[in-house]
């Protein structure tokens, strides 16, 4: 089957932060049915929602109670039917997330387990007792020593069996324990009940973690010597390739559909990514790999240092390089999980805000790869400015900050490193326009405004011809007409450098180059790239700053330029 979506571009959608249409501060699904002619003309080829499963929201939206139902805030199953039926009338699919290895605990099945030691779905998660010679609830009984994603122990003691339950993120979130075929059936069972209703494809979350090692050794101590790294034991695990390939055959062979699936995992190397996505080995489509946007975590997450663009362009080529000859790659700055791109990789200078939004597209949708947009990203949204710690809602960042206060770190770091790392960067709601609550919603936001938006908005951006959406739509456009950027090879041009991005891209006679300077100086171009000479005729295909004297010209601060011959 063709690899379409070597020639898409994918689109994210926070639906809590997205559009709200019944004013009680939420984003919900006719919201985004209302928006689908911006994205329309954006130029996107695939939609991919956040959850919209029935959740407690515990961890908004990914900890599931019902796979095969609608979370009342977002709207309805006819709501999906619409959102499909309006979306593929545009020529853009619909992807959902996919949430396998964790439920919510309110999901019936983990109501059944928890229930009694006997219950038949009581393996259907993973349940140990304290370790030997220990009381359960007492520190250091618990069956491993792993650190949960969310900080605290990845154990949670069940008083109604007196046995722990494993969850590698929040305690309302346990693992479901894929060892068990029935978990499997079951599961596989509810993506084709999607797939027939008419979705396009899954982007599968931490995707990775859902094989373990099922002696369950305890980890190194991590940094806070209280709790152990697990992830040795579960990132990749012995059976993942097994039952990927399982799933493949089960849920995906034989359907005529055109479909996507791609899968989140933290820790993935360039070999192993290698394996899940040889088409010939029938697992995923691509995978989303964490890499590039560790550069700037030192000890942990919160320990941020500065990003090194040389790093930068050494991880993205590595993973360029990597899957060439097999493969494919995803390619992202931003997604709910992630601060803004233009805050962490650019500026936070307002005089190049608009330069540096459209360079930082510019540089990642020319790789090899699919490229993502998350929502906003092409308006060139910032991080949010938050006062103080009662202005972060996400449970990572909550948790992060009550166990560092615990610990007895100092608060100013702390609300340092939240202001520059936590998610909730990412979910502030989308501004649309300069309007009351930037026309997210009539009513209470449930999350903060970023106060720049009356002058950073989608109303504005796509009035302004020369405004970060209409670079994105070129830029966007350009995939879908030029074959060297979908299909070509790559070069990294000039490594070493600590402020010029530099590659080539060539297919059957078509070279294009793309260079960027991300910095506030300017840089002559001659004394960086040998080879400069042969391009001085060149087509200038697409830049980001009004146009240059030459297409070979001395770059101006944060300018990126696409030439072709």
């Amino acid at each position: 089957m063709s690899q379409w979506f070597r020639e898409s571009v994918v689109y994210q959608i926070y639906p809590r932060s997205f559009q709200d249409t019944n004013g009680d501060g939420i984003g919900d699904l006719p919201g985004i049915i209302s928006r689908l002619d911006y994205l329309e003309q954006l130029g996107i080829d695939v939609l991919w929602l956040s959850p919209i499963y029935t959740s407690p929201q515990d961890d908004n939206g990914y900890d599931i109670s019902d796979y095969q139902d609608i979370d009342p805030t977002f709207g309805t199953l006819a709501d999906v039917d619409e959102l499909i039926e309006q979306a593929h009338a545009r020529g853009i699919r619909i992807v959902m997330d996919l949430v396998v290895n964790h439920t919510s605990d309110e999901h019936p099945w983990f109501v059944e387990s928890r229930s009694s030691k006997d219950n038949p779905k009581r393996d259907w998660y993973w349940w140990r007792p304290a370790r030997d010679g220990m009381e359960a609830g007492t520190h250091g009984a618990e069956p491993t020593n792993w650190e949960s994603h969310f900080s605290g122990s990845a154990w949670e003691l069940d008083d109604a069996t007196g046995e722990y339950y494993l969850h590698l993120f929040s305690r309302k979130q346990p693992d479901l324990n894929w060892e068990n075929p029935q978990v499997r059936q079951a599961i596989y069972a509810m993506m084709r009940w999607w797939l027939d209703r008419g979705i396009d494809g899954f982007r599968m979350d931490v995707i990775n973690m859902i094989s373990k090692d099922t002696s369950l050794p305890d980890g190194h101590l991590t940094h806070g010597g209280l709790y152990g790294d697990g992830n040795p034991f579960f990132l990749c695990g012995p059976r993942i390739h097994e039952f990927l390939q399982e799933m493949h055959g089960e849920v995906f062979a034989g359907r005529t559909e055109q479909l996507l699936t791609v899968g989140e995992m933290p820790g993935v190397t360039v070999d192993e990514a290698v394996l899940f996505t040889d088409p010939e080995r029938h697992e995923l489509d691509m995978v989303f790999q964490f890499e590039h946007v560790g550069l700037d975590h030192g000890a942990h997450k919160w320990d941020r240092v500065p990003l090194d663009l040389r790093d930068l362009k050494a991880s993205m080529a590595r993973w360029q390089n990597g899957l060439a000859e097999r493969g494919w790659n995803s390619l992202y700055w931003n997604n709910h999980d992630q601060p803004r791109a233009v805050s962490r990789f650019a500026t936070d200078d307002p005089k190049y805000r608009v330069a540096a939004a459209k360079l930082l597209g510019t540089v990642l949708h020319l790789h090899r790869g699919t490229p993502y947009v998350y929502q906003g990203e092409e308006l060139g949204m910032t991080n949010v400015p938050f006062p103080d710690e009662n202005a972060f809602l996400d449970i990572e960042s909550v948790n992060y900050y009550e166990a560092a206060m615990a610990a007895g770190l100092d608060s100013d770091t702390v609300l340092g490193a939240l202001r520059v790392g936590s998610r909730d960067n990412a979910r502030s709601p989308m501004q649309w326009d300069s309007s009351a609550h930037a026309g997210f919603t009539e009513g209470s936001p449930w999350a903060p405004l970023n106060p720049n938006y009356p002058d950073i908005n989608a109303a504005a951006a796509v009035a302004d011809d020369d405004s970060v959406f209409h670079h994105y739509r070129r830029v966007i456009a350009l995939r879908h007409t030029e074959p060297a950027i979908a299909h070509g090879d790559f070069h990294m041009l000039a490594p070493d450098h600590p402020a010029l991005y530099a590659y080539t891209r060539s297919h059957e006679g078509t070279d294009v180059l793309v260079v960027a300077n991300f910095s506030g100086d300017e840089l002559d171009l001659g004394g960086c790239l040998e080879d400069l000479y042969s391009w001085t005729g060149a087509e200038l295909l697409l830049g980001n700053l009004a146009t240059a004297e030459s297409a070979t010209a001395p770059l101006r601060p944060w300018e990126a330029r696409i030439l072709k011959r």
